[in-house]
């Protein structure tokens, strides 16, 4: 355990063998990788299980960094019941890009490798870019709404995009994960949304209505997941992490059925399927929000995210 260093140094150390970690296995991704550019489907799928084999070893590995340098307390709660041999609807709320490294430490081994939906910006990260590409992550390109007025010719491509991605994940188990808040929480940012939640952003439906009408048929489960950091403020949480001053992480888990209906439905046209969708996710959101709550009521936390931002900015306040 190095948990006895300064925090600058651990975290220091801690980020250097996370990165020494990831030059290494992205050193043996490169052979399957070049594998994937060549028109030979069987090759293609062949390289893309060998590297999801060898991206689950690279997160192991940095599993046993965190676990030798930290003494994190980690609350998890609700992981029977899975397995590696199904594909999961994997549903989160967004604190922070440490979600993503909270999400592959506590379902390594317990659920198929995730697939998260990035930012097509996202391919230009040095080393990882080019890994996620070569593990199938969808890249989506956002446009704003401005932007789409004046090109409507590409309003709905990234939902082609994601049903392009889907009928990937159907050739082998997968468990793809979906950001609902789309944007990682910002107190300021339940203010200017004019939230109904106290702990939770509005979610948006569209992406896992999508994800839910193409693999409906192959999905197993929704794991429905709840993501905290109770004593820590919502800066710099990767760093508070790294260097050992991250006291606790709460994760609760629960397993839900696929909703009914679902596979081969048009979310764009179907008013019907809109509504079906809203409504389970608003559900969702509402038994999320009351169980955060409860998370910082056994902590004796009160003071709820509106009241934070207000005290930070209390011109935010609608």
């Amino acid at each position: 355990m190095l948990s006895f260093l300064p925090a600058p140094l651990l975290g220091c150390v801690t980020a250097s063998l996370i990165t020494l970690n990831t030059i290494f296995w992205f050193s043996t991704f490169l052979p399957f990788i070049l594998l994937k550019f060549m028109p030979v489907p069987a090759l293609q799928h062949f390289s893309t299980l060998a590297l999801i084999h060898m991206a689950q070893n690279w997160v192991k590995g940095n599993s046993r960094i965190m676990h030798s340098t930290q003494t994190t307390r980690w609350d998890i709660q609700g992981l029977e019941n899975l397995d590696m041999n199904h594909s999961y609807l994997v549903i989160s709320n967004h604190r922070s890009w440490t979600d993503i490294f909270v999400l592959q430490h506590v379902f390594q081994g317990k659920i198929p490798f995730l697939k998260f939906f990035l930012k097509q910006e996202l391919i230009w990260v040095p080393l990882l870019g080019i890994a996620w590409w070569a593990l199938d992550f969808p890249f989506m390109k956002r446009y704003s709404r401005e932007f789409l007025e004046k090109h409507p010719e590409l309003r709905g491509k990234d939902m082609q995009t994601t049903r392009h991605h889907c009928e990937k994940f159907k050739k082998y188990p997968v468990s793809v994960i979906n950001f609902l808040e789309g944007t990682r929480f910002k107190p300021e940012k339940l203010l200017k949304q004019k939230s109904p939640y106290k702990h939770l952003l509005r979610p948006k439906a569209g992406g896992v209505a999508l994800v839910l009408a193409a693999m409906g048929e192959t999905l197993h489960k929704v794991v429905d997941v709840t993501v905290l950091y109770p004593h820590n403020s919502h800066k710099k949480l990767f760093w508070s992490l790294l260097s050992g001053q991250l006291p606790e992480i709460v994760v609760r888990v629960q397993t839900l059925p696929i909703p009914e209906n679902v596979a081969g439905r048009d979310y764009l046209s179907d008013s019907a399927y809109q509504e079906q969708i809203q409504t389970w996710v608003n559900r969702l959101w509402q038994d999320k929000d009351a169980r955060i709550a409860e998370v910082f009521s056994e902590r004796g936390i009160a003071k709820t995210e509106a009241s934070h931002a207000e005290a930070v900015q209390p011109g935010l306040n609608p």
